[in-house]
């Protein structure tokens, strides 16, 4: 006898008055009749609608993307049967096939566990070739330029060809440069592990000699052709290695296309940033990425002159970082499975899965950062998507507080309560410890996506809301409900019960860092109550550029991260057969590239723009051929958004070098 099962689904829109449906169909495969079971699934977008009919089971338990459905009483599953169970509706429509369930097991009679095979769910086109893997971007015959660099430098003067050289040899005159070339040594290393860059001698390779020079920018770097060597001139660390990044590009595109780009012969590349924070921001609670791999997206992340990386470190999904004091933060909060305080989610399966960063772990990631010149900003999303850490500390719950609150995502009760005072001595510690360990002296505090009924059912909470605001506030936010499940609901709480509450506790942390000489970021619902200190903050605008410039125009500094555009797990094109999320809309490489956050900004907004930034959310980032399909090349053009003048952009220069650019895991569509 043996169980074999399997798990396919069929996503089918609402049209007219006839509401959308999903369905799913256990096969059983085996030569094992089974009865009495339940079937246990999640998936990024297989959010059930708390209201939704159900049939063919009984909903069990629910919790955001994870679902049990138990089978009827009775029913059994013989042998080449299949059960269908149908959902009208899911709290979000599907749009992309990697949105479905993702992972599936069942429940047997007697507690046993039995993994179910999944297929990806069929849309309404049925069958169709489903895309993943970074796009093709083959170097064209004559490409726009004869040197391949991203991000484009500001001049670009350069003539001529040399013999095609396969190593670079450095010669650095000064401890910044030396220090420059072990770093860039690191680098290719981990990039090009096999294609030795780095030459030992001189009659191996291009000489490169690296020389100090005053007047220049920190990161800016100049590049000088002569029939003898090449010569590059900074005055910082970070200079000096983004002009052997320059270089390193140009004689890895000559050695790979001999011909059609070259390393020139005579002329001068003269080289500094547009912006000063250009960022990449990666959500590790949604998917736990061991350290090998954090290592390697900043090595990309250098590769692309990046100088930030914002580390998305807990949400409702998960905490990924050791806090010595509250060791049940990943002792719990950091795992994920059948039975345990968090299930399955995203499509993770049965088994516990999951993983956190040790202060060691993180010591040695902030260390590689600061050798390439990104500053690391550790995000702990407070005081809303706090499910993994309440799941791990139930202390920090009020135990009156009988809110039946639930998250956009569907998460209840997820908020950390701005009246109870253990929270604040939860978060003072955590603030402790992690400015221990990220020298960044930047604490970013999240501050999005609570939900507008949160705290309406706590005593402390309404209490306070009176004390802040007036009785009737209270009064009114007693009788608060959550607004129907729409992503363009999840953040409108301005004027409400809820913006006052999480105005006080961010009134609050936000002191509390200050004192200890940090800087706090938050994403732009930080900005509610008017409560940062403007000099000492920074926010994060993520719905639009207009509410950035908005923002920016009271006095807030922002980092530009619109959704629609610079949101990498945003699907690359409209159709079922891409791979991403849709609520955003969609961005193919092309309209991420010429998006142009700076438009129509005056000048004292402009003034109060710091940069730019991607954003990894990894809801459907378990398949590694997905990431390198949904961030590559769209992170390199983010980053020559933050590098280049608007004027010296180029879409057809772009997309000829575009697939020279390295991806996380190699996978690229055939």
């Amino acid at each position: 006898m043996s169980l074999s099962l399997r798990l396919t689904s069929r996503w089918t829109p609402a049209e007219g008055e006839i509401p959308s449906v999903y369905e799913l169909i256990l096969s059983n495969d085996g030569s094992e009749s089974i009865t009495g079971f339940s079937l246990g699934f999640s998936g990024p977008a297989a959010n059930i609608d708390p209201h939704a009919k159900i049939g063919g089971g009984t909903l069990r338990s629910r919790l955001s993307t994870y679902s049990l459905i138990a089978a009827p009483e009775g029913y059994v599953l013989a042998p080449g049967e299949s059960w269908t169970v149908s959902i009208r509706s899911l709290a979000h429509a599907l749009r992309h096939w990697t949105d479905g369930a993702r992972g599936a097991y069942l429940v047997l009679a007697d507690g046993r566990v039995v993994d179910v095979a999944v297929s990806s769910t069929i849309g309404p086109a049925g069958d169709v070739r489903l895309h993943s893997g970074a796009m093709a971007f083959p170097v064209p015959a004559a490409p726009a330029e004869t040197v391949s660099i991203i991000p484009w430098p500001s001049m670009v003067a350069v003539s001529g060809t040399r013999p095609a050289q396969r190593r670079l040899h450095l010669e650095p005159d000064s401890p910044k440069a030396s220090a420059a070339v072990r770093a860039f040594g690191w680098l290719v290393a981990e990039l090009f592990p096999n294609e030795h860059l780095i030459a030992s001698e001189a009659t191996d390779g291009l000489r490169v000699a690296m020389r100090s020079g005053a007047g220049l920018g920190a990161e800016a770097y100049e590049i000088e052709f002569e029939d003898e060597a090449v010569r590059i001139v900074a005055s910082t660390q970070i200079g000096f290695t983004y002009g052997l990044i320059t270089l390193g590009q140009i004689v890895r595109g000559a050695r790979e296309h001999p011909g059609k780009i070259v390393v020139p012969a005579t002329g001068r590349i003269a080289d500094t940033p547009a912006l000063r924070w250009r960022g990449t921001h990666l959500d590790v609670a949604r998917r736990f990425y061991p350290t090998s791999e954090i290592r390697r997206l900043l090595a990309i992340l250098s590769w692309n002159k990046m100088n930030r990386f914002h580390w998305h470190l807990s949400d409702d999904e998960a905490w990924r970082i050791e806090i010595d004091a509250y060791p049940a933060l990943t002792g719990i909060g950091a795992w994920r499975g059948h039975g345990l305080p968090l299930p399955p989610l995203l499509g993770s399966g049965a088994q516990r899965t999951g993983g956190y960063y040790s202060k060691a772990d993180v010591r040695e990631i902030v260390a590689f950062g600061q050798d390439l010149g990104i500053d690391i900003v550790p995000e702990i999303d407070i005081p809303g998507h706090c499910y993994a850490a309440l799941a791990a500390l139930p202390e920090l719950r009020d135990e009156d507080d009988r809110s039946t609150s639930e998250s956009i995502q569907g998460f209840p009760r997820n908020c950390l309560n701005p009246a109870h005072e253990p929270v604040y001595r939860f978060i003072e510690t955590v603030v402790d410890e992690m400015l221990e360990v990220f020298p960044s002296r930047i604490f970013h505090l999240g501050a999005d996506e609570v939900p507008l009924a949160a705290w309406s059912g706590s005593p402390k909470a309404l209490a306070l809301l009176e004390k802040l605001a007036s009785k009737t506030s209270g009064d009114r936010h007693r009788t608060a409900e959550n607004p129907s499940q729409s992503h363009g609901l999840a953040d409108e709480i301005e004027g409400s019960g809820t913006a006052a509450l999480q105005a006080h506790f961010i009134a609050r942390v936000h002191r509390y860092i200050s004192g200890k000489g940090a800087i706090t970021g938050g994403w732009e619902e930080a900005a509610h109550g008017g409560v940062l200190d403007k000099k000492a903050s920074y926010l994060v605008g993520w719905r639009s550029v207009e509410v950035s410039a908005a923002l920016a125009r009271e006095g807030y500094d922002i980092v530009a991260s619109p959704g629609q555009r610079y949101y990498l797990d945003m699907a690359n094109g409209p159709d079922w057969s891409e791979p991403g999320a849709g609520w955003a809309g969609w961005s193919a490489p092309e309209e991420t590239y010429r998006f142009e956050p700076r438009a129509g900004w005056s000048a004292t907004e402009l003034a109060h723009l710091l940069g730019v930034q991607s954003c990894i959310w990894s809801e459907p980032m378990a398949d590694p051929a997905v990431f390198d399909r949904l961030v590559f090349p769209r992170l390199s053009a983010i980053a020559e958004t933050g590098w280049t003048q608007p004027e010296h952009k180029s879409w057809e220069r772009f997309r000829a070098f575009a697939g020279l650019m390295p991806t996380m895991y190699g996978m690229r569509e055939e």
